[in-house]
């Protein structure tokens, strides 16, 4: 009887979590058919290919030019910026925490990391605005400090406890014994830690810096706030640019219900859609040939 109900136990636990799958999936695809329904219609007026290329975002013109390039470089741009600066600097804190720091003061720093994660984003904005910005202009002499690298500063430290906390716990994950096997044939504590930690860790710390930039890329009020809201391809790292995540921010509020503006804010909509799912499969193959490496090396 016990081992019947333990077995009804084990199938119902399947069945639920075969649920919870597959609901998020259905989500998945409702957000992908949602903005489909809504923004397909400028793909058929613009046209797909000069949507994505065109280098002119000019909804109120007569006519209106919506190429969304500008945007899609002032995305990249910034969260490109923003992953230099988090993801070392990120992993570097969790290799400190994890290798170096007592417990007292681990506990100390994550518990800092993690209050920072909860702060919100305008606030962020608000400090990169009144404090960073005027720093970065002084420091650089620029006419104006709203631009892709004041952003990506502010962006690299909002994306900083993601990459921190994770990373921190995927070294932690790697069993004690390696560490004490490297030791115990010679090697140093760096040596263990580059050469056997790392490695050994290197799928949380992919996941880890991935989770950052999508922390980054998916941003709207703090980038809104200090990246300067030019639509232009930015030539230098302190050109002004604007991101699809804070045009959309922008502009929805003053569109009409199913016009072309309307439209085309859903197509942006997709098309960042797309540049988070490129991210997560580059990811997926980067997983994929960390697994059969370490397969092998194991044959």
């Amino acid at each position: 009887m016990a081992k019947k109900i333990a077995r009804y136990y084990e199938k119902s636990i399947k069945y639920i979590l075969g649920i919870v799958a597959g609901t998020s999936i259905l989500i998945l695809f409702l957000i992908f058919f949602f903005l489909l329904r809504e923004g397909s219609g400028v793909f058929t007026e613009v046209g797909l290919f000069d949507f994505v290329f065109g280098t002119k975002w000019l909804p109120v013109s007569e006519p209106p030019q919506f190429g969304a390039l500008a945007l899609i470089a002032g995305s990249l741009t910034v969260t490109v910026g923003a992953g230099m600066i988090a993801i070392p600097l990120g992993i570097g804190i969790a290799m400190f925490l994890a290798e170096v720091a007592p417990r007292s003061v681990r506990e100390i720093f994550k518990a800092v990391i993690e209050l920072l994660a909860g702060i919100p984003s305008v606030v962020y904005g608000f400090l990169g605005l009144t404090i960073l910005a005027p720093l970065v202009k002084e420091i650089f002499d620029l006419p104006s400090a709203l631009c892709a690298f004041t952003a990506s500063l502010v962006l690299g430290i909002m994306a900083l406890p993601t990459v921190v906390s994770i990373s921190e716990d995927a070294l932690d994950a790697v069993p004690r014994e390696y560490r004490e096997a490297s030791l115990a044939l010679g090697a140093t504590k760096w040596e263990t830690t580059l050469r056997i930690v790392l490695p050994t860790a290197r799928s949380g710390l992919i996941a880890a810096s991935m989770l950052g930039l999508g922390r980054a890329i998916g941003e709207t009020m703090a980038v809104l706030m200090v990246a300067g809201n030019a639509t232009l391809i930015p030539h230098s790292i302190f050109d002004p640019v604007r991101t699809i995540t804070a045009d959309i921010a922008a502009e929805m509020g003053e569109v009409v219900r199913g016009g072309l503006h309307y439209q085309a804010l859903f197509g942006l909509g997709m098309v960042l859609f797309a540049i988070t799912f490129v991210i997560n499969l580059i990811t997926d193959v980067v997983f994929a040939k960390t697994s059969s490496i370490k397969r092998g090396a194991s044959l």
